[in-house]
């Protein structure tokens, strides 16, 4: 496989590509609805045009194959934090603004582009994020991976899920035997790694079901039920990941 996998840095031409209709539907639509989000997508080209990656295939001019982000952030506490994802948003944003000196690099997204899935596509972007991070000095990457297969067991608790192995003894998930191949090593589950929060209606629009029963609702995609309260007109989805520490 012939791929092009740049930083923004080096070619910023390409940011368009990232978030055109060819990455649709590549997430479940709920997902879209994280607050922090919008802290970090709004600014990551321009701010971090270094940590953000294209994927190009030359058979397929003007289009990507496959996207990846990252941020630099200060973490010196000694264990990674149960906000995963929103936390590491949150705190590079913080870090920024204080002048900080960032510690570590925290991947927040590899997503492939939908007809491109299964190639092994995921361990390529991760090789470049990793390359990245090392070349401008850092020593550690981590990441609040989202296992892939984890929504087929939305009842299974994650630190469960997370553990089990294959008799080979690397994990059963997909995505994090990717990480696990890579070098990585599971560290810990962050139990509120995203949490987003809407009106009934909102949850309705976002996933087509009813929403019209307080209590867990099993909703595609998502890694654990969401919480519906009828009473009060509101439903949360608080999804843990895995947090994953390479050493680089």
């Amino acid at each position: 496989m012939t791929l092009d996998i740049v930083s923004l840095a080096d070619r910023p031409d390409l940011a368009p590509l990232l978030g055109n209709d060819d990455f649709a539907g590549a997430w479940p639509a709920f997902m879209l609805w994280d607050p922090m989000g919008a802290v970090y997508y709004a600014v990551a080209d321009e701010l971090y045009p270094e940590f953000v990656f294209a994927a190009v295939d030359p058979a397929e001019p003007g289009r990507a194959v496959a996207r990846a982000y990252a941020v630099p952030v200060r973490w010196t506490e000694p264990e990674l934090p149960d906000g995963g994802w929103d936390r590491m948003i949150q705190r590079s944003a913080v870090d920024r603004l204080t002048g900080a000196t960032p510690t570590m690099v925290s991947a927040l997204e590899i997503c492939i582009r939908p007809d491109r899935r299964g190639g092994g596509l995921s361990g390529l972007m991760l090789a470049a994020m990793r390359e990245a991070a090392a070349k401008r000095g850092f020593d550690t990457l981590v990441a609040p991976v989202r296992p892939s297969g984890k929504h087929t067991r939305p009842d299974l608790p994650m630190t469960e899920y997370a553990h089990q192995v294959r008799a080979d003894g690397l994990p059963v998930d997909p995505w994090l035997r990717v990480h696990v191949r890579a070098g990585g090593r599971i560290e810990r589950v962050a139990p509120r790694s995203m949490v987003i929060s809407g009106t009934l209606a909102d949850w309705r629009r976002w996933t087509g079901l009813a929403f019209d029963a307080s209590g867990p609702v099993h909703v595609p995609g998502a890694l654990t039920p969401v919480l519906c309260d009828v009473a009060h007109d509101h439903a949360v989805y608080v999804e843990p990941n895995v947090w994953v520490r390479h050493r680089l």
